[in-house]
């Protein structure tokens, strides 16, 4: 098994930029062109990603909405839950068809998320060669809880991989992925219009733990050099206060509850 990605520098030096050039042209908005279109739900596409950046993978782009200015804490319930439902289902076949060692679902939004284009989208990239799992532990997930019940764990990390806040919604029961998306959305709209610090960037991660699904959702600044030089995460003294806070915004899932 390999330990690094190889990165593939001619052509991520060909990859539009709309994040930061905003007088770019979107290449997902022009649906006309995409190309290698895999599935199709309404507004939602799949399609293999026109820029392989990463050797020894698979990689596809997940258009999330043809409204280029969006963004998933405005979507609709209706729409978030169908957004959700289809990333999730197709993620699961890549993972289950046994062409890789593992598959990674995430999503960028922000000028710090480390994405390229604006147009609200989430990617989907098998690893041939790479188990992303050989790299996590069950304690990046545990946390002061905001909102938990038998189906779903939402909370906020007492161990944070990189350090500060990140949120973690856990789901024990895939038929319950509304309420992931419920917890999902109150994560994102809290860092970007709630947060005591100034926000203009998440990622989301996904991950397949045995019979669990869960998704961190972090919210992006300036990585701190003490954990790029040492790799020290830092926790902050008010997560209990912070996840307070969260719970307030959290509406109709059943049994919540903030500790």
């Amino acid at each position: 098994m390999d330990t690094h990605l190889h990165f593939v520098t001619q052509t991520g030096i060909k990859k539009p930029e709309t994040i930061r050039n905003t007088t770019a042209e979107c290449p997902f908005c022009a649906v006309e062109k995409l190309e290698n279109i895999i599935a199709v739900e309404d507004s939602i596409i799949l399609l293999k990603n026109k820029y392989e950046t990463l050797k020894d993978t698979l990689q596809t782009v997940l258009i999330e909405t043809d409204q280029c200015s969006s963004e998933l804490s405005e979507y609709s319930k209706e729409h978030l839950y169908k957004v959700l439902r289809f990333a999730i289902h197709h993620w699961l076949q890549y993972e289950k068809s046994g062409d890789y060692a593992s598959v990674i679902l995430t999503k960028n939004h922000g000028p710090f998320s480390g994405g390229s284009i604006r147009h609200p989208h989430m990617q989907i990239i098998g690893l041939k060669n790479i188990d992303y799992r050989k790299n996590i532990q069950f304690e990046d997930f545990e946390g002061e809880t905001i909102h938990k019940n038998e189906k779903v764990e939402f909370n906020l990390s007492t161990k944070p991989r990189i350090g500060f806040y990140e949120f973690n919604v856990i789901l024990k029961d895939i038929t319950c992925i509304e309420q992931m998306a419920d917890c999902i959305q109150t994560a994102a709209d809290f860092i970007l219009n709630h947060f005591h610090f100034k926000c203009n960037s998440y990622n989301l991660f996904f991950y397949k733990i045995g019979e669990d699904i869960i998704c961190k959702i972090t919210p992006r600044f300036v990585t701190t050099p003490l954990f790029i030089g040492y790799s020290l995460p830092q926790v902050p003294d008010n997560l209990r206060e912070v996840a307070n806070r969260v719970s307030k915004y959290l509406t109709d899932i059943p049994e919540q509850t903030a500790q």
